[in-house]
């Protein structure tokens, strides 16, 4: 057994100064104070936590791990060995890979692969096209599959989805959640070309909030929104960028008895805003678009709600080769590497007053395992999966710097921010994979509870 003690950790609603014992892969104690002598003896593994935070690991719902077909930017192997390193124990990954995850046999390899590498919990999303609907409602098994992605806004791989009548069905029939990136694909082809007749192909990096623009996020999303009420639908809004796209969220928190729509934002949304082009360019671009300050304090301000509007934070980790970042606007890739600092960057947000550490715990670790009905995973309880993530604190802070980035793309957008929280220790499975990497990954597929 192994006995972590004298630690700061993070439950439901408190922070408790105790310990935890783990044997296997499972967590067997969770009890405020210090273990008597006995149980120290009892433990082959003894670990004094010197009053740092222990935690559930991290449940990012939202990254691009790029593999298959796109491995000279990443791979399950070198993403989740980031991962791990920022306290991220489970992972829902995107399908707009090549080729795309849109059939069956696309999930079962995804699976294969990370069965053989993956040093993080997985689990894949299925992508919605025009021609798979059929398959998306009758032969997956949502006990193994999280939801249904579905781009509204453009995308990779044919997976735009702009019928109406499809749409009607997948919202309307599918038997799961539906996760949805919504962006009006119109609007922001009429304002490209708008710019493309102002700019030619030098296209500053400050109209990308113009382009992907405010009115786009927000119609898109007031359009879901009004189908999946009008069809029951289990709808979860991916990366929610503005403050108007807001409103809806707490409007339907006043008229809804039952919460069958949900909302994510994202680190990189919480952490720049527009002002930040000027310094980072297209190291920044991202789909939807880093939008206003206000947008950005809007959105902080929701994450700290208990009870309306943003339920989780993820990422929308995606990471690309620097030099396809730096490209000019029209030829760089949109997307960026955060996931090795998501729980760091969140709690730096904590430091400066934003939001508290409980709230961290909760949109990151609780909520996305009730949402997702995550089976045994999520919180520090007896029974539950001992994923967990051991966090100290670093009073002087610490600076990141590229050096320190794992994934394959060496290079983070977070390059020259000062930190004040270190992640010490990362288990997965009871298994410790950061700092010491075991000789063979320890992780598991997911397995999901809530299906509708």
């Amino acid at each position: 057994m192994r006995l972590i003690y004298n630690a700061q950790l993070a439950l439901e609603d408190e922070f408790v100064a105790g310990y935890v014992v783990t044997a296997g892969d499972e967590i067997k104690q969770v009890a405020a104070g210090m273990p008597d002598g006995s149980l120290m003896d009892m433990c082959d593994s003894r670990i004094d936590a010197q009053g740092a935070i222990l935690m559930p690991g991290v449940i990012d719902t939202h990254v691009h791990f790029r593999e298959p077909g796109l491995t000279h930017k990443a791979s399950i192997a070198s993403e989740s060995r980031a991962a791990v390193a920022g306290g991220v124990t489970s992972y829902i990954d995107m399908p707009n890979v090549v080729p795309p995850t849109v059939t069956i046999e696309a999930l079962e390899d995804k699976w294969d692969r990370a069965a053989k590498d993956s040093m993080a919990n997985y689990s894949f999303y299925i992508g919605a096209t025009a021609s798979n609907t059929d398959m998306l409602i009758h032969d997956i098994d949502y006990t193994r599959v999280p939801g249904v992605k579905v781009f509204l806004g453009s995308s990779t791989g044919g997976m735009l989805v702009d019928d109406a009548a499809v749409l009607r069905r997948i919202f309307g029939e599918v038997p799961a959640l539906i996760a949805v990136h919504s962006e009006d694909e119109t609007m922001i082809r009429q304002n490209l070309e708008r710019a493309k007749a102002r700019y030619g192909v030098d296209i500053p990096m400050a109209m990308h909030p113009l382009i992907r623009s405010e009115e786009a996020c927000f119609e898109c999303t007031r359009r879901a929104v009004e189908l999946a009420r009008e069809l029951n639908t289990r709808l979860h809004v991916l990366h929610v960028t503005t403050a108007r796209e807001l409103e809806l969220f707490y409007k339907l928190a006043e008229e809804l008895e039952e919460k069958r729509i949900t909302a994510e934002a994202c680190v990189g949304h919480l952490w720049f805003s527009d002002e930040d082009y000027a310094r980072l360019g297209t190291r920044i671009k991202v789909n939807p678009a880093i939008k206003s300050d206000d947008d950005r304090a809007e959105l902080r301000d929701a994450v700290t709600r208990v009870i309306g509007c943003i339920d989780v934070v993820s990422t929308d980790h995606a990471p690309h080769t620097l030099e396809e970042k730096c490209q000019k606007y029209l030829k760089s890739p949109s997307g960026m590497p955060l996931a090795q600092f998501s729980l760091v960057a969140m709690l730096q947000l904590t430091y400066e007053g934003w939001l508290s550490k409980l709230t961290v715990v909760e949109r990151m670790c609780h909520a996305p395992a009730r949402l997702f009905g995550i089976a045994n995973r999520g919180f520090l309880r007896p029974g539950y999966k001992a994923d967990m993530v051991l966090v100290e604190e670093v009073p002087q802070g610490w600076i990141i710097d590229d050096d320190d980035v794992r994934s394959s793309c060496r290079w983070t957008p977070l390059k020259g921010a000062t930190m004040h929280h270190r992640v010490a220790r990362t288990w997965v499975n009871g298994v410790e994979v950061y700092p010491n990497e075991p000789p063979y990954p320890p992780a598991e597929p997911l397995r999901f509870t809530r299906n509708t």
